[in-house]
């Protein structure tokens, strides 16, 4: 599974999964706001790396 993997899905990948944590640190360390906020951002940062795997698998 990880043969077809490129860098710049991993790069996808580290960069949800970053937010992810920093996130939680946010929530748990009372910004609670802040944490929501850049929870939101890990949905469209795999969102954005799928339409760019459909984009590269049409050509």
């Amino acid at each position: 599974m990880f043969k077809k993997f490129t860098i710049s899905d991993f790069i996808m990948l580290l960069s949800a999964f970053l937010s992810l944590i920093f996130s939680e640190y946010l929530w748990f360390t009372g910004e609670k706001e802040a944490g929501i906020f850049i929870g939101l951002w890990v949905p469209s940062i795999l969102g954005f790396a799928i339409l760019l795997k459909l984009i590269n698998n049409q050509k």
